[in-house]
C-alpha cells in the first residue's frame, strides 16, 4: 500500500493530495535549491503522478531534467512540467478558459495561469494586451472571450480591466492583480484594492501575481460543471 506522504528530510511529499484535490502536489520553486526541487519532482513522478513546479528557474529545470528526461520548461511562466503521454479525448472547447491580460507586462503571471490550466487538462485561449487604455482592443475580442466558460483577467497598474469586463459578460471572472506599475501601484496593492472594490457582479479576486491560484479556481469551476 502506498504511503499518504513521503518524508525525504527537508520535505514531506503529499502523495494523498491527488485524492483530495484531483491533482498532485505542486512544487513552489522559490526558496528551494535546484537539488531540492529535483528530488521532490522525482518523488512525485516515481509515485505515478505528473509534476508541476511553479516559480522555477532554469537551474531548477536542468536539475529536474537530469532526473526526469521528459521534463519541459516554460520560460515566461517559469514553470516545469513532467507529464505522462496519455491518449484520449480532449475536453470540449466549450469548457475552455480565457486568459486575458491588460498589457504585455502582465504576461509572466498570465502564462503561469495558462500553463497551469493546460497542465490540469483545460483548453485555454490567450487574449493578451486588451487593457482599458485602448478599450477598442477589448471590444474587438469580446466575442472570443464570451465563448469561454471561465475568464481569468490579469492586470497591473490600476487594475480596472476585470471591472470593465465584468460589466460586459455573464461568465465568472477571476481577477489577478499583478505587481506591474509605477510607485503608487505599491507593487500590485493598488490593482488588488481596485479589483476587491469592483462594482461589477461575478468578479472574484486572488492574490497579487497568483496566476497559479487563478487557474486552480477556474479548473474547479469547470470541473464542477462537467
Amino acid at each position: 500500500m502506498k504511503k499518504n506522504y513521503e518524508d525525504i528530510g527537508f520535505a514531506k511529499i503529499d502523495h494523498h493530495r491527488i485524492k483530495r484535490k484531483g491533482f498532485p502536489e505542486v512544487i513552489y520553486g522559490e526558496g528551494k535549491t535546484p537539488e531540492q526541487v529535483a528530488k521532490i519532482a522525482k518523488g512525485i513522478w516515481d509515485h505515478g503522478h505528473d509534476v508541476l513546479a511553479t516559480r522555477a528557474d532554469k537551474q531548477m529545470f536542468l536539475a529536474v531534467k537530469n532526473k526526469l528526461a521528459n521534463a519541459k520548461y516554460f520560460d515566461t511562466a517559469r514553470i516545469i512540467t513532467v507529464k505522462k503521454v496519455v491518449s484520449g479525448k480532449q475536453k470540449a472547447v466549450s469548457r475552455k478558459i480565457a486568459v486575458v491580460t491588460a498589457g504585455t507586462a502582465d504576461l509572466p503571471v498570465a502564462e503561469e495561469a495558462a500553463v497551469t490550466a493546460e497542465f490540469l487538462g483545460d483548453p485555454v485561449e490567450r487574449i493578451f494586451d486588451v487593457g482599458v487604455a485602448g478599450i477598442h482592443r477589448l471590444i474587438k475580442n469580446l466575442k472570443n472571450i464570451k465563448r469561454a466558460k471561465v475568464v481569468i483577467v490579469v492586470a497591473g497598474m490600476e487594475g480596472a480591466l476585470p471591472s470593465v469586463l465584468g460589466g460586459l459578460i455573464d461568465k465568472p471572472i477571476i481577477a489577478v492583480p499583478t505587481s506591474v506599475g509605477y510607485g503608487s501601484s505599491f507593487k500590485g496593492l493598488a490593482a488588488l484594492l481596485t479589483m476587491l472594490n469592483s462594482c461589477a457582479p461575478g468578479v472574484a479576486v486572488v492574490n497579487i501575481d497568483n496566476g497559479f491560484g487563478a487557474a486552480v479556481v477556474a479548473h474547479s469551476i469547470i470541473k464542477s460543471c462537467a
